[in-house]
């Protein structure tokens, strides 16, 4: 990220910060006090814009987000009952992302920061969904195992007790929220794929229809989805129609069994090959209702501590943002107004979060 360490100022740590998300399809603006509880936390879906087009648009995504963004980032305050100039920071997604959405954030945010003279901080939208596991439970403990799953990402890390974050294993090809929406299309749902399969599946029988389950080889912490949407299709094509519409709700169930428990799997390995005591589980697919029953039962059995988001806070919104902003401040870090959006941010961080 472009940002150079400087030393604290009491004024970047003693106010409310400004946290701004347009990393994709959901322009969000959140505000939180300076000891991190949240006063706003205001997300704007383009849900209805994508629809029709099975996905997400960039071109539209982007003319979306300019004309929500300064409608939505004035609700964070006035919600949180603050004036501008009560401020004392700004946190802005920098990557990764779609570009062009990317970049709407970023120049709001710097112009703010500049016209405000207060500091500005490009986040990692991987660093938010991290801090993201904080939020509701900020007596969580280190070190701790965090899973990142969402439409764009699946990423192991080990969280240090220091706070550094350390890449475990990440995806090789699909990402999971990835596989859920394709799936989604192949089985003639709507766009967004992941509650679509999510809400069928609560019909069917995940053991009814088999799926394979992409383990890798023995001991290995990264995962692998493309080969279970080939599956998927193929056993779409040796159905019939009538066969397809009957069997949907267990298509579904098996698709989505065979998606979770790899993800269940995978991050209660990390746990132990770790020595980790505890589990945080973070981003969009992490709402997927069965991947969170699973989880509990395992954390339960297994007598780990486990932090799950609040359904809201586990989709893209800016609180998670904030939060990460905030402990960047803290740190020291400040961006320049120079700073540029960066579509594909690199998974590793910089600093602790």
């Amino acid at each position: 990220m472009t940002t150079t360490v400087e030393s604290p100022t009491s004024a970047w740590i003693t106010g409310p910060i400004l946290g701004i998300e347009t990393s994709c399809d959901e322009t969000a603006a959140s505000v939180l006090a300076a000891d991190g509880a949240i006063l706003s936390n205001i997300i704007t879906s383009q849900h209805a814009v994508h629809q029709r087009f099975g996905g997400v648009v960039p071109e539209l995504a982007s003319r979306a987000h300019i004309e929500s963004i300064e409608v939505v980032s004035a609700e964070a305050l006035q919600k949180a009952g603050l004036a501008w100039t009560d401020l004392t920071g700004i946190a802005v997604t920098q990557g990764p992302g779609l570009a062009g959405a990317l970049l709407v954030g970023v120049n709001y945010a710097k112009a703010l920061a500049y016209v405000l003279n207060i500091p500005l901080v490009g986040v990692s939208h991987l660093e938010g969904h991290i801090a993201s596991a904080w939020l509701q439970d900020p007596a969580f403990p280190l070190p701790c195992v965090v899973l990142v799953v969402s439409g764009g990402h699946t990423h192991l890390y080990y969280k240090e007790p220091s706070g550094h974050c350390r890449l475990l294993g990440s995806t090789r090809d699909d990402a999971a929220g990835e596989a859920f929406d394709k799936g989604a299309q192949l089985l003639g749902l709507e766009y967004p794929g992941g509650p679509a399969i999510d809400s069928l599946a609560r019909q069917g029988n995940p053991e009814a229809i088999a799926f394979p389950r992409s383990y890798l080889k023995r001991g290995s912490l990264e995962f692998s989805f493309s080969g279970l949407k080939t599956a998927l299709l193929y056993k779409l094509q040796a159905m019939t129609e009538q066969s397809r519409t009957a069997q949907a709700a267990d298509l579904a169930a098996g698709y989505q069994e065979a998606i979770v428990a790899v993800l269940v799997e995978k991050s209660f390995a990390a746990v132990r090959s770790s020595g980790a005591r505890a589990l945080a589980v973070v981003g969009g697919v992490s709402a997927n209702s069965r991947l969170r029953a699973l989880l509990q039962q395992r954390a339960t059995s297994e007598s780990l501590h486990l932090s799950l988001p609040p359904l809201a806070y586990c989709t893209d919104n800016a609180a998670m943002i904030a939060a990460a902003g905030r402990q960047a401040l803290r740190a020291g870090l400040r961006a320049s107004l120079d700073i540029d959006a960066q579509a594909s941010l690199a998974s590793s961080f910089a600093h602790a979060l």
